[in-house]
């Protein structure tokens, strides 16, 4: 027989139920006024999106760890050079795959030639950054405002081969015209579809005279369509989405700048705090009072005999100049002694709670701790490692999905251009660049390479991993920040004048006996 009636009764005599505690009270009604409400992304963002990038923008200038944070991204990333592994599709393209890897080698070194032009920068429609400049600054400025804005330009320049050319937009300068409510088709200055697709961007106009004043913005707004009719984009945005229709990106420094901030000031405060424990080194303290004082010197109290017995004082005391081998040696007064300051709280745990606001802003901002406060004192190799390639890990899904992505952009801009003028010839019988752009535009980038903590142990690790089939050279070397094929020709001429020059070949069996495995400490 079921009987419905019986329940089972927690602690406090009330019925259990099943749902997540999460959602409930909690324990002790911790939970119980914290009631956030369920908002999409758009609706979270956008109404404080002007003030959390001003904020992160104040950080990244006058913060020393977000300095950092945002270099940390940009060496990280990116590095000294970004560096284009083109990998056209040949299989879909129709073409051999002999014939792709020549053509590869020619749009390559034509991109070098152009985007790595750093006399003449013809590339950035302001004539100041590299192509390798343009994707440091763009992941400098996700790092701050959580996207990357710029302009397709179509240019003429005296002595430029090619009319593409990239103009960067700072987000701050895209918002709705006047200042308008967000309503659904116009979204943090976007203009978007019934999917939420963007069609068209406002921004601040900053060509018009007098746009210097206040913000240096404009007060004027410019749509420019995100790409023409024939499919070439016009404006470039790239951010990561958290949710379904999210417009505009969210900054690294939202999760962590209250922590941030308030570090800031308590450093401010504890040096503060130092600075005035270190004024007085020592006060000559007397147990004589006023009324004392008075009747010693004779006559009534009063502001006059208080000055004549401190003035008095004074005198003795500069009079008082007794040395030995240099070292004065303090003469006092009569009922006087010398009390010495020594600087109370000189610590109070600080450095520690100093550290964990730093491990905290390290989780925020998805950097190693040790690389972010520049402390390695307490760090291992095993703990080291495993830190740097945790860090690694998020570094290179950055590359892949926010720089890469950029880069291909305006490196599809400028392919299309080239075959429109004749510069790249496809082989015969290939698809033509509009019938497979996405083929066409196939292409990876090589960034910085990852630290290496041991370089012995990482080169033989990578050497284990190529003999057993495990990986490539290409893989393993664009761990080091390089092109395989680049090193090949370079070994295969340095080959030929060892030959040349009578010396022998280099070998890497004689380099691991000159330097076996090492123990490592526990």
């Amino acid at each position: 027989m079921n009987d419905t009636s019986v329940r089972i009764l927690d602690a406090k005599g009330r019925p259990m139920s099943s749902v997540y505690t999460g959602a409930g009270a909690g324990f002790g009604n911790q939970l119980v006024n914290w009631n956030p409400m369920a908002q999409t992304a758009d609706a979270a963002l956008l109404p404080t999106l002007k003030m959390g990038n001003a904020r992160a923008d104040d950080l990244a200038r006058n913060h020393g760890i977000a300095s950092n944070g945002v270099q940390l991204h940009v060496d990280n990333i990116v590095g000294h050079l970004f560096r284009l592994s083109y990998k056209p599709r040949w299989q879909r393209l129709g073409m051999s795959e002999e014939d792709a890897a020549s053509l590869a080698r020619d749009i390559e070194q034509a991109w070098t030639e152009y985007a790595e032009d750093d006399v003449h920068c013809y590339l950035d429609a302001e004539r100041k950054r590299t192509f390798t400049m343009l994707i440091r600054e763009a992941i400098a400025t996700h790092t701050t405002k959580g996207e990357i804005m710029a302009s397709a330009e179509w240019e003429y320049r005296p002595g430029s081969l090619f009319k593409t050319c990239i103009k960067t937009i700072t987000p701050h300068r895209v918002s709705n015209p006047h200042n308008l409510m967000d309503t659904n088709r116009l979204r943090g200055g976007v203009n978007v579809d019934r999917y939420g697709a963007a069609r068209s961007y406002n921004v601040r106009d900053t060509s018009v005279p007098g746009y210097m004043f206040g913000d240096g913005m404009g007060s004027t707004w410019r749509e420019i369509p995100r790409e023409t009719s024939w499919g070439r984009e016009q404006f470039l945005h790239v951010f990561e989405p958290t949710e379904d229709g999210q417009t505009r990106g969210a900054n690294r420094f939202l999760a962590v700048m209250e922590q941030m901030h308030m570090l800031g000031k308590l450093q401010h405060t504890k040096l503060q705090n130092a600075i005035v424990n270190a004024m007085y080194a020592a006060v000559i303290e007397s147990e004589m009072d006023s009324s004392a004082a008075f009747e010693i010197i004779g006559g009534d109290g009063g502001e006059d005999v208080l000055q004549k017995w401190m003035m008095s004082m004074l005198d003795y005391h500069a009079g008082a100049n007794i040395r030995m081998n240099g070292v004065k040696i303090p003469h006092l007064m009569p009922g006087e002694k010398l009390n010495l300051m020594t600087s109370s709280n000189a610590d109070n745990g600080f450095a520690e709670l100093e550290a964990s606001i730093l491990r905290w802003i390290a989780a925020g901002l998805n950097v190693p701790f040790e690389a972010l406060a520049r402390d390695y004192s307490k760090t291992t190799y095993s703990s080291a490692r495993a830190s740097m390639l945790d860090g690694w890990r998020y570094f290179m899904g950055r590359r892949k999905v926010i720089a890469a992505r950029f880069a291909t952009k305006i490196f599809a801009l400028w392919l299309e251009e080239a075959f429109s003028r004749g510069v790249i010839v496809p082989p015969k019988g290939a698809k033509s660049f509009y019938d497979g752009k996405a083929s066409w535009c196939n292409c990876t980038w090589i960034g910085s390479g990852r630290v290496a903590i041991d370089g012995l142990k990482e080169v033989k690790e990578a050497v284990l991993r190529i003999d057993s089939g495990l990986s490539t050279y290409e893989k393993e070397l664009a761990l080091m920040g390089e092109d395989y094929q680049e090193i090949f020709q370079q070994q295969i001429r340095e080959v030929r004048e060892r030959q040349e020059a009578g010396l022998p070949p280099p070998s890497w069996m004689r380099v691991n006996n000159m330097a076996p495995d090492e123990r490592e400490a526990a």
